[in-house]
């Protein structure tokens, strides 16, 4: 951080005066002083003491008094063990809001050079996207775009699962149901259409299961298989079984996926027909978003590319054919046992697909680094697939990531699933609308039918709760979705940052423009308020390089709170349009003309559009 500099110099210049030794900036541990303490950032002087030879303490007190001495911002220091806790100079902080204001990139990092593929949404075609798709969609778009922040070059892209025994169920669910429905006839969004049919295969699954487990031939399983456990246990747990071994619906599906994989004409059209269906739904879901994506790729494309690559494997020895055709690769000396890479009748799994996936995306783009957002459930499959394109050498395989996240729960009741299994991300960004829609109306005491608030200022609020409650929290933990409380103006939520936004822009409305004042350090009576912010702002670049680093938007969506909870406390407590000196008046405008900056582009980078009016 630049604004650093004067006194990160006197420091390097003090070490090399007393040690001989060169310093450097990155050899500094420099932080905001912790609150129980006095003084407003840290220099932890531990790392020195290999080269003074002396006690941390002494170390610290040294370079305080020197600092004291030389430097003009330093007005005074208290050391606390190995920690030098300096106070800065009043004048220090109109310097580093002069700094920040005259960087038109601030907070954006030094070009890498570096190419970074992000992948995220993954759907499959057989239903529509659901709660769980809201949280990898939001992760993947805002780690795309704090890569980007930080100096990366990024693509966006997802692999559609578009084939499958999974996809092949919703096809023949139709051709044997649907009587020839389609969105149009039906008025049904295509990828809910779509959806609705791979449960109904399920549903006609679990009859065709039911009275078979009547019939003589599932007693005989039964007597076979049970070991010990009771008929209801036994049944409850057979059922995959019973798909593969004796379900008729389950041998036209698997006879489907066949026929697809051969590409038998019918089967294909069918195919084409149900995806596209699926696609113009998709579409406007992300739309809805806010999302894009640079490259798709489908899975029926790159399956077969995974199957040239796992029979590199088998003529380089790393992998291993069973007798009944099936090919395998053990792992078992990494401690993750065997894993199938190819079924006995040839057809392609996850793994195969995602090995052609990889080496396609490499050819394509030259990308070396790439981020897989996936849940956790997968957190195994990515580590065998790393594992795999390791062995295989591949030129990509020391840099590949998986950004796992937990799943995300509803409170008990609050929503139905169109699919009657999970909640589908249409009607979730319907409720929550619903529920900002009814908010704002009751603050403003309007009826229901009121179009006093306009529908795209109320959707953004909606989007704001909903992409930031997700986005704050880390993507580790298992999290629950409550659309109010992602809408309280009061919370951690993205409406709260809004408002703060909001409240400044209110203010500039009132005052117009502002003439700059050459140095805004003529302000020498800083209020605590005032450093807390700019202190906030100083931060923005080293949290954006955290961020990307380690793939957590909730880094920007914490910051972004403190720095709109600091700016609330700034506006309640200090004058800003009745100030009578012009000097303070000027900049404290200024400073709050960045903080509404930074605040906008936190929340851009967390995929949030903020709004004028609330």
């Amino acid at each position: 951080m630049k604004v650093f500099y004067p006194i990160w110099d006197d420091i390097i210049r003090f070490v090399e005066k007393k040690t001989g030794y060169t310093y450097h900036y990155s050899d500094l541990t420099w932080d905001i002083t912790k609150k129980e303490y006095e003084g407003d950032y840290t220099l932890v002087v531990f790392p020195m003491t290999r080269i003074f030879k002396q006690k941390p303490d002494e170390i610290a007190r040294e370079t305080g008094e020197f600092l004291k001495a030389q430097n003009r911002f330093i007005s005074d220091f208290n050391v606390i063990g190995g920690f030098l806790n300096l106070s800065l100079e009043a004048d220090f902080w109109g310097f580093a809001l002069q700094q920040i204001l005259e960087d038109k990139q601030y907070g954006e990092g030094q070009k890498k050079g570096v190419k970074v593929m992000v992948e995220f949404s993954s759907p499959n075609t057989n239903k529509p996207l659901h709660l769980g798709h809201i949280r990898n969609i939001l992760l993947g778009w805002s780690v795309a775009k704090i890569l980007e922040k930080a100096g990366y070059e990024v693509i966006k892209t997802q692999i559609v699962n578009d084939r499958g025994i999974a996809v092949c169920k919703s096809m023949l669910a139709w051709q044997k149901f649907g009587e020839g429905m389609t969105p149009e006839s039906s008025g049904i969004k295509g990828d809910h259409l779509v959806g609705n049919f791979y449960v109904t295969f399920d549903k006609k699954l679990m009859e065709e299961y039911q009275n078979w487990q009547l019939t003589p031939e599932a007693l005989t399983v039964y007597l076979e298989s049970a070991n010990g456990l009771d008929e209801s246990t036994f049944f409850k747990q057979y059922k995959n079984e019973y798909f593969n071994r004796f379900s008729e619906l389950g041998r036209e599906a698997r006879q489907m996926l066949l026929q697809w994989e051969q590409s038998e004409a019918d089967t294909i059209g069918l195919w084409k027909k149900m995806n596209q269906w699926v696609y113009e739904g998709f579409d406007v879901t992300y739309r809805r978003l806010g999302v894009h994506f640079d490259h798709i790729y489908y899975e029926s494309e790159t399956f077969l590319k995974g199957k040239d690559i796992v029979e590199e494997g088998l003529q380089q020895g790393i992998f291993y054919r069973e007798p009944d055709g099936s090919v395998w690769v053990d792992l078992s000396d990494v401690k993750m046992d065997k894993k199938i890479l190819l079924r006995s009748d040839g057809t392609a799994l996850y793994i195969t697909q995602d090995m052609g996936t990889a080496e396609i995306r490499y050819h394509d783009h030259q990308t070396t680094k790439m981020v897989y957002v996936v849940g956790d459930e997968q957190d195994y499959h990515f580590k065998v697939l790393f594992e795999v394109m390791k062995r295989m050498k591949r030129p990509y395989s020391s840099d590949l990531f998986h950004l796992s996240y937990g799943m995300v729960d509803l409170p008990t009741g609050r929503m139905k699933s169109r699919e009657g299994t999970v909640v589908d991300a249409d009607d979730l960004m319907d409720e929550v609308f619903s529920v900002a829609r009814n908010a704002a109306l009751e603050r403003i005491g309007e009826t229901l039918d009121s179009t006093i608030i306009p529908d795209e200022e109320i959707n953004k609020i909606a989007l704001s709760a909903l992409k930031f409650f997700i986005l704050k929290v880390n993507p580790q933990k298992r999290m629950v979705f409550n659309p109010e409380e992602s809408l309280d103006m009061q919370g951690q939520t993205g409406p709260y940052i809004q408002n703060a936004f909001v409240r400044i822009r209110s203010i500039f409305r009132k005052v117009g423009d502002v003439q700059l004042i050459d140095q805004l350090t003529a302000h020498t009576t800083v209020t605590e308020y005032e450093k807390q912010l700019i202190g906030n702002m100083l931060a923005f670049p080293g949290v954006v390089d955290q961020a990307a680093k380690e793939y957590q938007p909730s880094h920007i969506a914490n910051f972004a709170y403190e720095l709109a909870k600091n700016l609330h406390k700034f506006y309640a407590e200090v004058r800003i349009i009745d100030e009578a000196d012009t000097a303070i008046k000027n900049f404290r405008l200024y400073l709050l003309q960045k903080v509404a900056d930074i605040l906008q582009e936190c929340m851009n980078l967390l995929g949030i559009e903020m709004v004028e009016k609330m």
